[in-house]
Parts: C-alpha cells; sequence; structure tokens
C-alpha cells in the first residue's frame, strides 16, 4: 500500500459559509467550527488534505455514505470521473454502454442544460472552489497573526495557502474550458447566503492567470514537494494549458506564453517513464514522469470514481479480470473504430499505447448498449509493475492515479506550440521530443517521423495514441477545429451511425437549469 500525507485526512469540513453556486446543497458531518479548527496550526494540513481529497473522493466516508453534496449519485459525481465523462464521451476516444439518464447524449453530443452529468461536473467544481476559498480566508497573514500561530508556522501557512489558491485555479480553469461564463466567487467576497455574480470567459481567463504567476514564488520549487501535492511545475503546466488554448477562451494567440512554461518544466528534471504501461498501474506514484496527479489508494480513499470507474468500467466480456487486478468488471467504456485507425494495428501492435481487448469485440459500434461493440481499451490497472494487486484485493477498489499532468504531455505541447508559431523554441527540438515518445512506444526507432511528417494533423493524432483516456481529448478537438461542425466525424457523432455535423454552441457546456432558476444574475450559455 502506498503511504503518503493525502491519506490521511482527520477532519471535515461543515465549514463552508459562502458557496459560488446558488444550487449547491451541502452535507455537514462534523460540529467542530472554523474558529476550533483554525486556532490548532496542526489542523492546518489536514484540511488542505480535504481539499486535495475532493478531487478523488466523494464525501467522508468512503466509497459511499456521507456524500459532499446531495442530490447527485455519489459515485457518479466525483470530481475525476465527471471530468473524465465531459472530456471523453462525446468524442471519438470513448463510448459508454451505460443507460443512466443523460448518459447516452454525453455518447452522441445531444444533451442539454437538464442533464444530470452535465451539473454533476458543475456542482462538484464549485464545491471544490468554496472549500478552497474558506481555507484561504482563514489562513489569511492576518488570522494566522491573531491566532498567535509562530512566524515558522505561518511561513509553512503561506506554502499551504498557495496550494490551495493552485487547487482553486484549477477548478476555476475547468469551469473557463468546460462552461465558460460561470459564477464567480473568492475569499474576499462575503460570507453568507447571496446570488454569485457571473463572470465572463476573458475574465475569468485574466484571474487564472494573475493567480498563477502570484502564487508561483511560493509554491515549492518543481519535484521538491510531496507526492500528489502541487509545486512549482503543477502551476508552470496549468499557465501553459491555459496560454496554448487561449484562442478558444479569448481570441488570442499566446503560445510563446505557453512555451515560456513549457520551457521552465522541460528544465526541472522530470523523466520520461521507461515502459509507457506502468504510468497507469497501481504503482504509478513511483515514475519519475508525473508532474501532477491525483491520489487514489484502495484502502484509505475509497470510492466509485476516478481511477476506480476507469478501471473497472472498461473491463468485461472476455477480458481477464485477473489481468486488471479486480474481481469482476462493470462493462461499460470502450472505444471508436476512429481512435483504433490511428494506430498501425490492433494484436501485437508495434507501438505500445495500442493495447486493445478484440477477443469476442467489433471494431464498429452499431449497438451503444452492447459491451461488446467497440474495442476494449486496455489502459488503467489495479496492478503493480512487478504484478501485484492493489492494497484491496477483492474489491472494485483500486491504488492507481490520475495522471493530470506528465511529461509527455509537455513534450507535444512542446511541439505544437512550436508549429503554431511560438516564439522560445525550434522544431528540429520538436521533432526530438516527438521521436522520443515513439521510440518509447516502439521500443526502437523504427516509428521516428521525418520533420516533413511533423505538422498539426499529426500532433492531433499523436496527442489521441499517447494520451487516449486522460480527459484531454474534448479541449484537443476543440482547440484543433474538429469537435464541432463537419470537417471531422466519428461513430455516432451527433447521434446517427455515421456520424454528422454538431452545432458549434457544443464548445461550451450549458449551465445547470436548476442553478439559472435559483440565481437570477446568471444567464444561459447560448444554443441552450
Amino acid at each position: 500500500m502506498k503511504t503518503n500525507w493525502i491519506y490521511k485526512i482527520t477532519m471535515m469540513l461543515g465549514l463552508v459559509s459562502a458557496v459560488s453556486c446558488t444550487n449547491l446543497d451541502l452535507e455537514p458531518y462534523n460540529e467542530v467550527t472554523s474558529i476550533q479548527v483554525y486556532e490548532d496550526f496542526d489542523n492546518y494540513k489536514s484540511v488542505l488534505a480535504k481539499l486535495y481529497a475532493g478531487l478523488a473522493v466523494s464525501g467522508q466516508q468512503g466509497p459511499a455514505g456521507k456524500p459532499d453534496i446531495s442530490g447527485l449519485d455519489e459515485g457518479a459525481s466525483t470530481y475525476i470521473r465527471a471530468l473524465w465523462k465531459l472530456q471523453e464521451l462525446p468524442t471519438d476516444e470513448a463510448i459508454i454502454t451505460w443507460n443512466d439518464e443523460g448518459l447516452p447524449r454525453l455518447n452522441t453530443s445531444e444533451w442539454t442544460s437538464d442533464n444530470s452529468f452535465i451539473a454533476a461536473m458543475y456542482y462538484r467544481i464549485f464545491y471544490q472552489i468554496s472549500l478552497a476559498n474558506e481555507y484561504i480566508r482563514e489562513t489569511s497573514d492576518s488570522n494566522m497573526a491573531s491566532r498567535g500561530i509562530s512566524e515558522a508556522d505561518q511561513q509553512t501557512g503561506r506554502i499551504f495557502r498557495a496550494e490551495a489558491r493552485f487547487l482553486r485555479a484549477l477548478s476555476y480553469y475547468h469551469a473557463l474550458d468546460m462552461y465558460g461564463n460561470v459564477p464567480f466567487v473568492t475569499e474576499e467576497d462575503g460570507v453568507g447566503a447571496y446570488f454569485p455574480e457571473q463572470t465572463d470567459r476573458s475574465s475569468l481567463f485574466a484571474y487564472i492567470e494573475s493567480e498563477l504567476i502570484d502564487i508561483i514564488p511560493t509554491l515549492i520549487d518543481a519535484r521538491q514537494n510531496e507526492y500528489a501535492r502541487a509545486d512549482k511545475a503543477a502551476a508552470w503546466m496549468l499557465l501553459a494549458k491555459l496560454y496554448l488554448n487561449a484562442e478558444v477562451y479569448i481570441g488570442e494567440d499566446r503560445y510563446t506564453d505557453a512555451l515560456t512554461y513549457i520551457n521552465q518544466i522541460l528544465a526541472s528534471g522530470f523523466m520520461l517513464e521507461g515502459n509507457y504501461n506502468h504510468l497507469f498501474l497501481a504503482d504509478n506514484h513511483l515514475s519519475e514522469e508525473l508532474i501532477f496527479s491525483v491520489a487514489f489508494d484502495g484502502v484509505n480513499t475509497t470510492t466509485y470514481g476516478g481511477t476506480t470507474f476507469l478501471v473497472n468500467a472498461a473491463v468485461g466480456g472476455t477480458m481477464n479480470r485477473e489481468e486488471f487486478g479486480i474481481p469482476g468488471g462493470w462493462q461499460g467504456l470502450r472505444t471508436r473504430p476512429e481512435i483504433v485507425a490511428l494506430y498501425p494495428g490492433t494484436d501485437g501492435t508495434p507501438d505500445a499505447r495500442g493495447s486493445f481487448h478484440t477477443e469476442d469485440q467489433t471494431l464498429d459500434i452499431e449497438n451503444i448498449s452492447i459491451f461488446q461493440e467497440g474495442y476494449a481499451v486496455k489502459k488503467y490497472k489495479n496492478v503493480t509493475r512487478d504484478g501485484q494487486r492493489g492494497s484491496s484485493p477483492g474489491t472494485d477498489i483500486v491504488d492507481t492515479d490520475f495522471p493530470m499532468f506528465r511529461l509527455a504531455d509537455v513534450y507535444l505541447m512542446y511541439a505544437e506550440a512550436v508549429l503554431r508559431g511560438a516564439t522560445g523554441g525550434s522544431q528540429a527540438q520538436a521533432l526530438g521530443y516527438i521521436n522520443e515518445l515513439r521510440q518509447r512506444a516502439y521500443g526502437n526507432a523504427t516509428g521516428n517521423i521525418a520533420a516533413a511528417d511533423l505538422n498539426l494533423d499529426f500532433i492531433l493524432d499523436e496527442r489521441a495514441r499517447e494520451l487516449k483516456w486522460e480527459a484531454q481529448r474534448r479541449t484537443d478537438l476543440i482547440r484543433f477545429g474538429k469537435f464541432t461542425g463537419e470537417e471531422y466525424l466519428w461513430q455516432w457523432k451527433g447521434g446517427v451511425y455515421e456520424g454528422r455535423k454538431v452545432e458549434s454552441f457544443r464548445r461550451l457546456y450549458p449551465l445547470p437549469t436548476a442553478d439559472l432558476t435559483a440565481n437570477p444574475n446568471l444567464k444561459q450559455n447560448d444554443g441552450y
């Protein structure tokens, strides 16, 4: 079993006093007040751990029971599971068998503002923001000084506060990317019930940018923090992603800014994992490639979301459960044939990233609700690199951490930024980074490409090959102009087998109808 600080969460919060969306039902399970908690500096790290754990678990008791947010399916509404579904199911990378109300509409890009899975992500984002706001407010310099916290502990508290600001920026980034124009509240806003004002995409972009730039000097140096805690490199990565997508978010070319922070990450000592498959195993915390992960543990952070979902939902049919370290399989997730076609083969493919289960599976998906239609993806597993099961054998719960940011993505972002005209890099270096990834995938140089092959279409395809099922695809397709419209079609895009044009307004998800009803300050995104 892994041992790290996030699993030692000792308290939790009925501390949220002001929330940033008005239809969020919070469930307090502890009568301890914020005054009592923050009087003792020994508690500060435990509360910070709750902020990190909010990306993984659903409440005060795992894997279910005592949820943080009521009125939602607890397992389905966890942060990483909700994020993954919105980033993957409406794309060519994934499709799901299940018929839960609203879920099939994600498969076919036909959702409405009443979709409960879109609402789940929205409310989880703003729950995280609310917790972060409270923590940031309570750990201000003035509050710590008034409580007699020692100067040495105050210095540590400032690092904790910077990490909380990073986590808030991360959630606001997901809000920016998926919903665009959202309610906006920080620690500066009043405590109590009120109707938050709505911000616009440009203002939210500027806020995230300024927050990240402001906290970087305070964050611990790259690769020097405890595992799964944010450091300078995590902030650089989030800034780089913000800038890489700036043309989508604010209509501005910020590729040179993206490359500036990409270069800082590249100079920080991260190393590619020698074996691609080791990045997605129960002991992937050992990898030197991971920049920021969401930690999961089969004993101490049990959940039906996150990688428990990604491992179990991808297993069914004639697949060997032992290979995945689980007792059964939920028979849900597969990929679509357009992704399979990106690899040079299926069984025995020379590209290690193209590992599919094909026995008794069809390539094409004529009936979405049948698991055996569509190739199964063999990526996330609950076994260690030496073949041992995770820490909770006999259960569905897994140890595998979710790799939110990793070095391979940085290589791909470098190449893309250079191809889009960024200064501060070279096409020769970009080609070198791409071929490093391909040499790992092929085991030798047979998969290397030439300079003439390196273009933006290749980068989009290579991102799918390298980052498949890592909650990147929707954002990538939008940035490359292929998520909506009819330039690129895949099976069941738009609700028909052969695929059809999808309306451009679907590049943003709708704000939940219930929140619009509750808050008169909110205006729905266009098209809904």
